[in-house]
């Protein structure tokens, strides 16, 4: 259909000319009549074109999918109904939509009639895998691993004979194969290990090793990049770097390899496995180079380090030595080591593969970003006006005071490295600013020990003289470490987006924090309303005055606030005493206590520390976990409260790690309870993960292993990640 005819005016434009000018004379009425009208015939022309799209599963309509699937037999998991009758439009209908695509995949829906040609086939399990809960995977075939006597043949000589079709299959350990035992115990490995009486499917204790067992090995952490970012230098004397720019030990992941056709079974390069060390030592050219898992530069040339000079060695304690001229590398710890003659001089800068559950904190995944009409764009980065961000915003304010730009501007920093040096911003009233990473990139931003008389953090500050419209600033897309920010004045708003101010300033090489002590950021009499979107952050500190202001507003949504412990304030003021603000957080991950006026609103979160509120006649927690002893506003259907007298100790949230820098980092384990891994709103996990919807992307997959798998095998689901 044409623009044209999409048009308001476009009946108007079909009548005759002396209409037109009778109808502008008397006001226009019949050109508002025809209006409407034409808004009413586009309606009836989209439900028309509709209409056709809803015969095929690749452009039908959401609510149309599970009867295009009944009539070939396609079953919906429970509680895809009610997701359609609550609709995908209006508020929520983002989150919605991600559980409607989880409990009914349309490609699950339009393959359905060749699965079933292709049924109990390992390759097709692997596929599942991929079409209905979007994680890689890896189809185990456990009879050719279970151990057992050969079958021998025995001729008339006396002489005894294997059968030769057979050898491959049970045989146990070789000590001679390296790399078959480096596997062993994983989905890769082909060592034999006894008959186990375990289900593979059990719910409780997994087990699967029988003639009768199949395992589909599941990764659900994500492979993210990071390119041409600079080294972390530990030790300049020996020349000691680790990948991770915060120092920490970051294992390094495999970049996927597409698989070649449908009927391929997955190899460990089409998954994002943790590369070990043995594994890369002997296939060295298929991970390092451009293009591939990892990259290493140096002194800042354009040619990578040659592979030649590449050995692969334990770096444990940093007590291996290389040799002249090599370059140690250790991919289990993500660390690297120059012998004296390759000892950089300028600098070390690497492109890897890290291994995390989401799109949260900085990260060069994709993220959305509108830039206002009419904001002038500052970039900042190698080949571009600005190298330094501040210089940049020494411009903006420039141009903003003599009247060249308007009160939007937006400083973007092209690359994924990082910039040293002290950021204040100082706004106006009126003034819109944001600091963002452009599309795929992750800068980093340390705040260093400038001044000996004063905290070096990031300072967002409006003037105490500061009268009507109030400033507002954006950071995007950001990692922040060293130190936090500091927000004074009365500032409009602060908006954290896609960042990541590292919990406890910085970490330590096993990933403890340095300052686990220090917030992350400070609101120090402000009036800022704060908004914290898909970002990971330490403490809160409020310092305000009681008596003369309103309580801020902090909204949290899809984060982790981390006080690196449960004993410590998240939120607070000093002292530990109740922040002067309101607390809204929605699917939020809380390390720590809180202490705060009130809450406004808590769903689908988990607090791991004591709830403390002011004031409990305003607010409502829903959906959500709170340790027993909390001071809380009425809440509905929260743990433990649900679970009986004797049982409540032991509802409590379990994390595959609470350590910042880790690869499964706020990760719910697999020991969790599921009152807390199932007991969100819509029964997906509480927390900072909720949108994932792993509890239905599992019940779909293992209904569909039931489906797809051969009468009478024991077909499981391990999580590999």
């Amino acid at each position: 259909m044409s623009p044209i005819d999409r048009e308001p005016d476009g009946l108007m434009e079909l009548l005759p000319q002396w209409h037109r000018l009778r109808d502008a004379e008397a006001g226009e009425p019949l050109r508002a009549l025809l209006a409407v009208i034409a808004e009413q015939v586009d309606l009836v022309r989209d439900g028309v074109a509709q209409g056709y799209e809803d015969w095929f599963v690749e452009t039908a309509a959401p609510w149309v999918l599970p009867y295009l699937g009944d009539l070939v037999g396609y079953t919906p998991l429970p509680g895809y109904e009610r997701v359609q009758a609550q609709g995908l439009e209006g508020e929520g209908g983002d989150s919605r939509a991600r559980l409607a695509e989880a409990l009914a995949p349309r490609r699950d829906v339009a393959a359905t009639v060749a699965n079933r040609r292709r049924k109990g086939s390992l390759a097709l399990l692997e596929e599942l895998a991929g079409s209905v809960a979007g994680w890689p995977s890896r189809a185990v075939e456990f009879s050719r691993l279970v151990a057992g006597h050969q079958p021998v043949k025995l001729y008339g000589s006396g002489t005894a004979a294997v059968n030769a079709r057979r050898l491959e299959r049970g045989r146990l350990a070789d000590v001679r194969e390296g790399a078959a035992l480096d596997l062993a115990g994983g989905p890769f490995g082909a060592v034999a290990r006894s008959v186990d009486v375990r289900r593979a499917g059990s719910a409780r204790t997994q087990g699967g090793l029988s003639p009768a067992g199949v395992g589909l090995y599941v990764w659900r952490l994500k492979p993210y990049h990071v390119t041409r970012a600079p080294a972390y230098c530990v030790d300049r004397a020996r020349n000691l770097y680790t990948f991770s720019i915060l120092g920490n030990d970051s294992p390094l992941v495999t970049k996927p390899v597409p698989e070649p056709s449908a009927t391929h079974v997955a190899t460990i390069d089409n998954v994002p496995a943790y590369i070990r060390r043995r594994q890369l030592a002997d296939r060295l050219a298929d991970y390092y180079g451009p293009g591939k898992s990892f990259t290493i530069w140096r002194d800042g040339r354009d040619e990578p380090v040659p592979m030649a000079d590449l050995v692969v060695a334990d770096l444990s304690g940093w007590r291996y030595r290389p040799k002249r001229g090599q370059v140690a590398v250790d991919p289990v710890l993500g660390r690297i080591a120059f012998g004296s003659r390759s000892a950089p001089r300028q600098g070390v800068w690497v492109t890897y593969h890290y291994a995390f559950s989401d799109d949260m904190g900085g990260g060069e995944y994709p993220r959305e970003r509108e830039t206002p009409a009419g904001a002038k764009v500052y970039r900042v980065g190698p080949g571009q006006p600005y190298r330094r961000i501040m210089d940049a915003y020494g411009d903006w304010r420039g141009d903003r005071r003599a009247g060249r730009c308007g009160p939007d501007g937006v400083i973007e920093i092209t690359h994924s490295g990082a910039y040293q040096e002290q950021l204040d911003f100082d706004l106006d009233p009126g003034d819109r600013l944001e600091l963002r990473a452009a599309e795929g990139t992750r800068p980093v931003i340390r705040l260093l020990d400038w001044y000996s008389n004063r905290p070096d953090a990031l300072n967002i500050r409006a003037p105490e003289e500061c009268s009507g419209d109030a400033p507002r600033i954006v950071l995007d897309g950001l990692l922040i470490t060293g130190r936090g920010l500091n927000v004074t004045g009365p500032v409009g708003a602060v908006v954290l987006r896609h960042c990541t101010l590292v919990p406890g300033w910085s970490l330590e090489p096993e990933c403890d924090p340095h300052s686990p002590e220090e917030p992350s950021l400070v609101l120090d009499r402000t009036t800022a309303c704060v908004a914290i979107e898909r970002s990971v952050l330490g403490t809160i500190e409020v310092i305000g005055d009681e008596v003369g202001h309103d309580p801020l507003d902090i909204h949290i949504r899809d984060s982790v606030l981390d006080a690196t412990g449960h004993d410590r304030a998240a939120l607070s003021a000093p002292d530990c005493r109740h922040a002067h603000a309101v607390l809204h957080a929605h699917r939020t991950t809380v390390i720590g206590e809180v202490h705060t006026h009130a809450v406004g609103i808590a769903e689908n979160s988990v607090f791991t520390g004591r709830l403390q509120v002011a004031r409990r006649g305003i607010g409502c927690l829903r959906f959500s976990y709170v340790p027993p002893g909390s001071r809380t506003p009425r809440r509905h259907r929260c743990r433990p409260d649900l679970a009986g007298h004797e049982d409540a100790p032991l509802v409590r949230p379990l994390f595959t790690s609470e350590r910042y820098g880790t690869p499964a980092y706020g990760q719910l384990a697999a020991g969790c309870p599921e009152e807390i891994g199932r007991g969100a709103e819509d029964g997906s996990e509480m927390g900072a993960f909720h949108d994932l919807y792993q509890p239905q992307r599992m019940d779909s997959l293992r209904a569909r292993l039931a489906e797809y798998t051969p009468a009478g095998t024991d077909a499981g689901v391990i999580t590999v990640t």
